[in-house]
């Protein structure tokens, strides 16, 4: 169980958001002052228990949520220093993830709000992603650029205020933290890949040139690099040869960030923008963050803390206090969308 927490709150003055995120293997709890500021962020993980098996087993997941959320939530409160009555409302993501780990941070959020008479705000897991910038970066405000890397999601976005995002460019196949994992997998690394490939190709070199994941309408797909590595391994696995998967790892890595990177500096250009942020897991990646950080003189790159960069819940309290200062508030028939995205992004064919 991992726990960041900063200074105690004027509760008086404040609003304050608790957070709950339980969209996948990640069950966390956080409260967090004026969107901006960590007051304590507490994050239960299952990686230990789905490495088992590879990859995460939805109703282990489920089942794992429901024995530990009230705990997490009990121990975020505490460390923040706070009651549900100093809290202003209950911020809970409702997708897009798995619909049984969905349900159980809806159905607790929900149940909290009905004992307590607090307001119930739901909130997109990815939007939530792009607001952990708000949590490192306390004086970023919209307009500016940003570059979705996750499993389920992979785009180049506008982020116009803080309520509207433009989707740009983004994955017609698998997204590029999923690409991760199966890589990962075909390298006989255990899960979760990402950090994996990411330590590995640090050993290697890029002795491989594996196409663009850029396609001609600009947009991305990791299903060809994908299968290309897979197809590597296995044909250098017939013929009895040893393959260097330091080399290999590297060569993916770079053939699955450099493309990103070149498309966000398009987009950039384009909209003349010069701040530029990135969200999701794969943020936490090395080689991506050294590219981003390469980009053209006057460019604000910001960089989301490593831990902000996995599921968390402080990020949903941050996307909630936005929607409390608009009203925007759920009633009780909240229920999961598994297949949630963001407005103006289209579903993959």
């Amino acid at each position: 169980m991992q726990t960041v927490f900063n200074c105690k709150s004027d509760k008086k003055s404040d609003v304050l958001i608790l957070g709950i995120e339980t969209s996948c293997d990640e069950t966390a709890a956080s409260v967090v002052k004026n969107g901006r500021e960590i007051l304590s962020n507490v994050v239960w993980s299952q990686i230990d228990v789905h490495r088992l098996y590879g990859g995460v087993v939805p109703e282990i997941a489920s089942r794992n949520h429901i024995a530990v959320i009230d705990k997490v939530t009990e121990l975020a409160l505490q460390q923040a220093g706070v009651t549900l009555s100093d809290i202003s409302a209950v911020a809970v993501t409702y997708g897009a993830g798995l619909v049984g780990a969905l349900l159980v941070g809806v159905s607790f959020a929900k149940a909290v709000c009905q004992a307590s008479g607090l307001p119930l705000i739901a909130v997109n897991h990815i939007e939530g992603h792009i607001c952990a910038n708000y949590l490192t970066y306390p004086d970023l405000q919209p307009p500016y650029m940003c570059l979705l890397t996750s499993g389920g999601h992979t785009a180049v976005v506008r982020v116009d205020d803080y309520d509207g995002i433009c989707v740009l460019r983004s994955t017609v196949d698998d997204a590029v933290g999923e690409a991760f994992d199966k890589v990962a997998r075909v390298l006989g690394l255990p899960y979760p890949g990402g950090p994996q490939i990411d330590r590995l190709a640090s050993q290697g070199e890029r002795t491989y040139n594996f196409h663009s994941v850029v396609i001609s309408n600009g947009n991305f797909s990791y299903s060809g690099l994908k299968t290309a590595v897979i197809n590597l391994v296995h044909n250098a696995e017939q013929r009895g040869e040893a393959l260097n998967a330091a080399d290999v790892a590297a060569s993916f890595n770079v053939a699955a960030v450099d493309g990103l990177v070149t498309a966000l500096e398009q987009e950039r250009q384009k909209s003349g923008m010069n701040t530029v942020a990135v969200a999701g897991g794969v943020g936490a990646n090395s080689y991506l963050r050294k590219r981003l950080l390469q980009m053209n003189d006057g460019v604000r790159v910001c960089l989301p803390r490593l831990d902000l960069c996995g599921d968390n819940a402080a990020m949903i309290a941050s996307r909630g206090y936005f929607h409390y200062l608009k009203g925007q508030f759920a009633d009780f028939t909240l229920n999961a969308c598994p297949t949630l995205r963001l407005r103006g992004e289209k579903p993959h064919d």
